[in-house]
């Protein structure tokens, strides 16, 4: 039973700026007690007026501390039952929390911050902010740590006042002093305006996202109807080219019976000819005989008798027409023929899709036809590596000593020193790039890897790369390495035609060299890349009229 009675009075002995019990507890004029090491360090930060941390009352002078040994005892018997006051862990504030400014020690995550007192309280120091009259009118938010931000670094006051001439929040002195004469308000009443400024954008906005979303979904819808149709239209043609090879098939069929019947005819036509022949021919050779036999009678008289009974020889029937008969080659002709009118259809059907999505071009020549096709590219923030610092409205990249603060990114190159465009690049794109010092100008696609050896420009199959050395050049894919017998310049120029598969890098000085020449199949759109290789290099991309 004791020992509950422990347990419910434990958190009167403890002390409310460690939050562990007292010890060496001392109790100041206004009843509140403390660690005697806790409180002095309190007043310690405090100049002429001390206070308590807990009511806020104050005592000039400074009061004297005396030990409480009743308090102090009763500590003792509660260390004797093991039990501690000390809050939970997950009641400490961490790096990334705003801390109790009344703790010591180790301090608790704040629970409000005060905008009249400038402090941030834990839950259990901002209990007199709750409970006592005095502090009813201040001001409490979530907290915060740029509460010192609010006083006037000049006058030391709380800026409660805006200087509208000067668009900046000042205190009640700088309105009577450095900004005299200058249109003042309350900050209060400028919130007002401003609120209602950004409630008019924030409708702006989301007018605009509903206006977008309405375009999206159109877009959306347009999508579903090219899919749609290129589907049918895939499906249609199937079914018409598996009808246009049914008719080939049966008329194909129906010229080899065709040819066939008509050599039946044929071969029956001379068949019977020849039989014909070979009748007539065994007819002659018995009469042959006949002759013969009468012209070896040695009896005169028999050869005169039998001579006049020999019927005369009949005329030849025989049309026979030698020449040669062209019947099936005719025929041949005629599916020749037939077969290089469908080539015919068939191209000019090819000639017709081509036409309907765009006519080929020829390539730039001059510089001139080359800025016709020019466009600005900026650098994503997001794909640089933290040695990178971006400039110049972000189309300037320099290598630094110092590692840059950017924040965690899936897009970040982690180990090579490069950076991405912000720009995807399709169709006809062209832009110049202006080094100084090792400088790699790269095209890739966006899933090039972000970290180890294959996320190089020019070390895989997604990115093609023109290294420029102070003397020397080369290009880059796929770990293949051209080397490239060429004027070194400090402007590179880029020139790609996304569909065609074209990409060029040129020397651009008073005309324009031609550097090297890829000819593929691009399969995504492409970004524009640069890498640098020691500390101080830079690249920039080129304002292009």
């Amino acid at each position: 039973m004791a020992q509950k009675g422990v347990d419910l009075d434990q958190e009167n002995f403890s002390c409310s700026i460690c939050l562990d019990l007292l010890k060496d507890p001392v109790t100041i004029p206004c009843g509140h007690s403390y660690c005697m090491k806790c409180i002095q360090g309190f007043w310690d930060g405090e100049e002429k007026i001390h206070s308590c941390p807990q009511c806020r009352k104050t005592f000039t002078p400074k009061p004297v501390l005396v030990k409480n040994f009743m308090f102090a005892n009763l500590v003792e018997q509660l260390k004797k039952t093991g039990v501690q006051a000390a809050p939970a862990d997950h009641c400490y504030a961490g790096p990334e929390d705003v801390s109790c400014d009344v703790c010591s020690g180790r301090k608790q995550k704040a629970f409000k911050s005060c905008l009249i007192c400038l402090t941030s309280y834990c839950e259990k120091h901002l209990q007199p902010h709750l409970d006592e009259a005095a502090f009813k009118k201040h001001k409490l938010v979530e907290p915060s740590k740029n509460l010192q931000e609010n006083i006037c670094s000049i006058h030391d006051e709380v800026m409660k006042m805006f200087c509208r001439t000067d668009q900046k929040c000042i205190c009640y002195l700088c309105s009577v002093e450095e900004h005299r004469g200058h249109d003042t308000v309350s900050a209060a009443a400028e919130r007002t305006e401003r609120q209602r400024d950004l409630e008019e954008s924030q409708q702006q906005i989301q007018q605009r996202i509903q206006d977008r979303e309405k375009e999206v979904k159109l877009l959306q819808q347009q999508l579903e109807a090219i899919n749609h149709s290129a589907d049918q239209t895939v499906k249609d043609s199937e079914e018409i080219f598996t009808e246009v090879i049914r008719l080939i098939q049966k008329r194909s069929s129906d010229v080899k019976q065709q040819i066939r019947s008509q050599q039946q005819t044929e071969v029956s036509g001379v068949k019977d000819v020849q039989e014909q022949l070979e009748q007539e021919i065994t007819e002659l050779k018995r009469r042959d005989a006949e002759l013969k036999q009468l012209s070896l009678t040695e009896d005169h008289s028999q050869f005169l008798l039998h001579f006049p009974s020999l019927p005369p020889l009949r005329e030849s029937t025989s049309s026979i027409n030698v020449r040669p008969r062209r019947y099936f080659e005719d025929v041949t002709a005629a599916v020749s023929e037939l077969r290089d009118k469908l080539k015919d259809i068939l191209r000019e059907s090819l000639t017709v899709t081509h036409v309907d999505v765009s006519l080929p071009e020829p390539e730039p020549r001059s510089r001139a036809d080359f800025l016709r096709y020019s466009c600005q590219i900026t650098l994503d923030p997001d794909t640089a590596q933290r040695e990178l610092l971006l400039s110049e409205e972000n189309r300037k990249v320099t290598f630094m000593e110092k590692r840059q603060s950017y924040s965690d990114h899936p897009d970040r190159f982690t180990d090579c020193v490069q950076v991405l465009s912000r720009e995807s690049l399709t169709g006809r794109r062209y832009w110049e790039v202006e080094r100084k010092g090792v400088v790699s100008v790269a095209v890739t696609y966006k899933n090039i890897s972000r970290s180890g050896d294959d996320s190089g420009f020019g070390l895989n199959d997604k990115s093609w790369a023109l290294d420029c050395f102070p003397d020397s050049l080369s290009f880059l894919h796929s770990r293949l390495k051209t080397f490239i017998s060429a004027p070194v310049s400090s402007r590179i120029g880029v020139y790609l035609d996304h569909r065609a598969g074209v990409l060029s890098f040129y020397s651009v000085s008073e005309g324009m060299t031609l550097l090297h020449r890829v000819q593929t199949t691009f399969t995504q759109p492409l970004h524009a890349g640069l890498w640098l290789s020691n500390k101080g290099d830079s690249a920039e991309f080129s304002k292009l009229k």
